[in-house]
């Protein structure tokens, strides 16, 4: 039996364990991919391992997502971030020159090596025929040092693409068709991997809008073959010298199947407040839309923009719309001009932003309360447009413009104009002058510092009794900017944990920080529903709740990402091992757990005692024994200083 791509790529990056399904295993990281959102923690931890330079092929940070400059926090981080990329080795990508995903893929991307990412996205590189993973920044930092990475072995699920997309249209479509399909854990515990003939009629970056929102789906990591298609996108960028042909065997079996016939597809989008709230556009047509918005990791491609371009080329949007582009990078930008396709969307009525994430993060564009912004993000999690009452809806650009022209939602199917013939122009203006080398050497670079960066709290490690508030009872499906909001009010604090923490829950309750701080010391609990944590692989949205006294989380069950770095800074998640038992557990219920480090350390079965009804329930948790470790000592950072020889 021959293997799948994605079994190839692990098999050649294995350096721990047995790759059967589920078991834990070490993975040797090629690349590294880091953003400022993210960033400025990841620095720091590396900084606190006093490694001089980072251990891998390639290690690059970008500023896109803190690009708003409304005081002195994100100024004072982005020179901290080029300081830091200079001393320990690490390539910096200028604020303006784009989003990481779609950057880092023209430039660095090679197929058959891994990357991994502080950003949940990272997923997108395997449009290349990458191993390509998103993970909290410590696990990031880690990498930068040359240390592995530790993930449940995944299943894959094996996707056949027959067909050829129809007119009107895109990949965009084709991922929501993936969610409606699936929903947002779907994916989870898995690798999502394509194959087949319709792959011929997807070019690499339709390929990343895919990749890109397979993240949506919890998949750990989505892969693509790099095949003719890849070629010439590498060659396109200069770098048909980096391009390897890599594929399944003719002969490779899946642990799941799918399949789509891209004929058969048509216009989709994703309903408030959740990725998999996916219906066909004709069912929700007519709904006035006040924003349009085009632009981001999840449709970063030319013909993204180059499409609606040509779409209201000599047409006005609709006087209540407001049209936002969000280019993805400066070399986007200037292609765009050179083929006269900024104009034609400029004289349209259209908002030119900066290049980086923007809007999608919250940073700027925010709609109006209540009404319907249509969006090419990847997410529409309830809040995150920075708009608390949002009304978010995801589709393809085709979609977008059409809508923005007639001022309603509009399958784009019923415009009474023939399909655009935009083309990849054959040579494409590159721009490689915003990304900075780091120098041969950095011993002599000093770390820039503002006063908003702050270090880290330390971690007391697990007590051997834990007895606390339950503080928020929660449903399925809690993100993590329902924990962390993003929004330009929050993230400048993502160097100060202090301070951020004080935005902790607050989406869901105003005064949960001031609540959770009287348990501080004590500790307190969260219990929630199906797929906790997901979304975002911003590890503030553990670090942070740490901080305020979270210990215990006990769920149905857990993204992988922010399961994760619940771990890694020593609080415990638990899974019920009946879930009806959570309809028993009522918010300020006190719960404990005695001999809880013995409970820990053995078979994964821990019994909880509600005190407030006098009932007890069964607990179970799937840590390896280096997790295990993590917890009992409280977080990953003092396992790590636990190894460092002792001074005299």
């Amino acid at each position: 039996m021959g293997k799948n791509l994605a079994q190839k790529l692990i098999a050649s990056h294995l350096t721990e364990g047995e790759p059967a399904p589920g078991a834990e295993i070490g993975l040797k990281i090629d690349q590294t991919l880091t953003q400022d959102a993210t960033g400025t923690l990841v620095m720091l931890e590396f900084e606190a391992m006093q490694v001089p330079r980072v251990k891998t092929r390639v290690s690059a940070q970008y500023v896109d997502h803190n690009l708003l400059q409304t005081d002195y926090r994100n100024a004072d981080d982005h020179l901290f971030l080029h300081s830091a990329c200079r001393k320990f080795g690490v390539w910096y990508s200028r604020p303006g020159n784009g989003v990481s995903h779609p950057v880092h893929m023209e430039r660095f991307g090679v197929p058959g090596q891994t990357l991994l990412g502080s950003d949940s996205h990272t997923p997108s590189a395997g449009a290349l025929g990458m191993l390509a993973m998103g993970a909290g920044g410590l696990e990031v930092a880690l990498a930068m040092a040359g240390e592995p990475v530790y993930i449940r072995k995944p299943k894959i699920i094996g996707v056949n693409l027959v067909g050829k997309l129809p007119e009107w249209v895109s990949a965009k479509d084709v991922i929501l068709k993936m969610l409606r399909r699936h929903g947002v854990n779907g994916g989870t515990g898995r690798i999502v991997e394509y194959f087949g003939p319709g792959l011929a009629h997807l070019s690499a970056m339709d390929r990343h809008v895919i990749a890109n929102m397979g993240t949506e789906m919890g998949a750990t990591a989505t892969v693509f073959p790099s095949d003719a298609v890849a070629a010439r996108f590498l060659k396109s960028q200069g770098r048909e010298d980096d391009w390897i042909p890599m594929q399944a065997d003719d002969d490779a079996a899946y642990d799941e199947y799918d399949e789509i016939d891209l004929s058969e597809l048509e216009p989709l989008i994703a309903l408030p407040s959740s990725p998999e709230n996916v219906v066909p556009v004709r069912e929700v047509a007519g709904r006035p839309v006040y924003q349009a918005y085009i632009g981001s990791s999840a449709n970063p491609g030319l013909r993204d923009f180059g499409v609606p371009a040509i779409m209201v080329d000599s047409r006005i949007v609709d006087d209540r719309v407001s049209l936002d582009i969000n280019p993805t990078s400066r070399q986007i930008l200037e292609n765009l001009t050179r083929m006269g396709l900024l104009e034609k969307l400029i004289h349209a009525g259209a908002r030119i932003h900066q290049a980086g994430c923007n809007g999608c993060i919250g940073m700027g564009q925010a709609p109006a309360t209540g009404k319907i912004s249509l969006r090419t993000v990847p997410r529409n999690f309830p809040g995150r447009s920075g708009t608390k009452d949002d009304q978010v809806y995801l589709c393809s650009p085709e979609t977008a413009a059409a809508s923005a022209l007639n001022g309603v939602i509009t399958d784009p199917r019923t415009l009474d104009m023939p399909y655009p013939e935009y083309a990849e122009p054959e040579h494409l203006r590159i721009n490689t002058e915003m990304l900075v080398a780091p120098p041969e050497s950095g011993e002599s670079v000093l770390l820039e510092k503002g006063p908003n960066i702050k270090p880290l709290p330390e971690f007391d490690p697990l007590p051997e009794t834990l007895s606390g508030p339950v503080l928020l009872k929660l449903g399925d499906n809690i993100s993590t900017d329902e924990i962390m909001p993003a929004g330009a009010r929050v993230l400048p604090f993502r160097s100060n944990i202090p301070e951020i923490s004080k935005f902790v829950y607050t989406q869901v309750d105003p005064e949960f920080p001031e609540r959770a701080l009287a348990f501080q010391k004590q500790g307190f609990i969260i219990v929630a529903g199906n797929n906790y944590g997901q979304g975002s692989s911003r590890e503030h949205a553990a670090i942070a709740p740490r901080h305020l006294g979270l210990r215990l989380v006990i769920a149905k069950s857990f993204a992988r990402i922010h399961w994760q770095n619940l771990i890694n800074f020593g609080m415990l998640p638990l899974t019920f091992v009946n879930a009806a038992d959570d309809d028993g557990i009522s918010q300020q219920d006190v719960l404990e757990i005695t001999d809880l480090r013995t409970a820990v350390s053995g078979a994964g079965r821990i019994t909880v005692h509600n005190k407030t009804k006098q009932t007890r329930f069964d607990t179970e948790h799937a840590l390896s024994q280096r997790q295990i470790d993590m917890v009992l000592q409280g977080s990953y950072i003092n396992v790590v200083r636990q190894r460092q020889p002792q001074a005299e």
